[in-house]
């Protein structure tokens, strides 16, 4: 069968297709995702002035329905009922992938629990973009994407990202960059490298190293870096150091846990040693799990 008769198969079917679209350059749209905006029924989009201008590039022309965080859940049942219909449906935001920090989740979920057949149609990603250009080595990451606008919650967010081993990816908008940069430095530790990655895939695209400490007078230098949509990555939390404990400390530390639960063991330890209840209970931690 060729690919042309693929696609005629797949856009006859009763489906919603989540397609990626570009996140900045045009160029970066898939030949997949255009064959699919070209047959399906309608396009549900998050602007449809934005998909708009999308469609009028590549020549397309398709009736959009407007599914945006404010109607998200009217507009899936609305879309339930035109793929029970027998339509076939594309879902799209104004760049990126929907549903990841984007409208499309919920309609996805309705659809989903109604039993419609939902397929990914992938695409560029400011996540994937900004992560392969940072060189940063850490292993693994997580993507947190928008923290919340309230400073206090935000700051909340962070303690709790604190001691991830792994590198955090955040997206932030132009307006709250430099106080989120000064309560990541604050509360994740200035020490830490970070690579603030603007405007990816676009004309004015930008991407600077430097230590956490350094990003808010980076930023604050020049206004312009101070604009556009932002994508910061921020290495892992250094390992914590094991604590050093005397061989007469562990020694106390031993002989009470052989006799005693292990919190008052531990108490009466840093009595008799004087060293950090903290570090002790670690310690006590370690050695109960290797009697077990």
């Amino acid at each position: 069968m060729t690919q042309a008769a693929i696609t005629q198969s797949i856009s006859t079917q009763a489906v919603l297709y989540v397609v990626a679209t570009p996140i900045g350059n045009l160029g970066d749209i898939t030949l997949r995702a255009l064959d699919i905006l070209k047959s399906v029924d309608a396009i549900a989009a998050e602007d449809t002035r934005h998909t708009s201008g999308l469609l009028n590039h590549f020549g397309i022309t398709k009736k959009l329905i407007a599914v945006h965080e404010h109607n998200e859940q009217q507009s899936a049942h609305i879309l339930l009922e035109r793929i029970r219909a027998g339509e076939s449906i594309a879902l799209v935001t104004d760049a990126g992938t929907p549903g990841v920090s984007d409208p499309g989740a919920i309609v996805v979920d309705v659809l989903r629990e109604a039993g419609v057949n939902v397929v990914p149609i992938p695409g560029a990603s400011a996540v994937i973009a900004a992560l392969s250009a940072s060189g940063i080595t850490d292993n693994g990451f997580s993507f947190i994407g928008f923290l919340p606008a309230s400073g206090s919650q935000r700051r909340k967010s962070l303690a709790n990202l604190n001691t991830l081993q792994h590198t955090l990816v955040f997206y932030e908008a132009p307006h709250r960059i430099v106080e989120s940069v000064e309560d990541m430095a604050a509360i994740l530790g200035g020490e830490r490298r970070m690579t603030i990655a603007r405007e990816l895939t676009k004309t004015f695209e930008t991407f600077h190293r430097c230590l956490l400490s350094e990003a808010t007078a980076w930023l604050k230098a020049d206004a312009n870096q101070q604009r556009g949509e932002f994508v910061l990555l921020v290495e892992a939390a250094p390992l914590k150091e094991e604590a050093a404990i005397s061989e007469e400390a562990e020694r106390h530390l031993k002989t009470l846990l052989a006799e005693l639960p292990l919190k008052q063991a531990v108490k009466l330890a840093v009595e008799i040693t004087g060293v950090k209840k903290n570090d002790l209970y670690e310690r006590a931690l370690q050695l109960k799990e290797k009697a077990d």
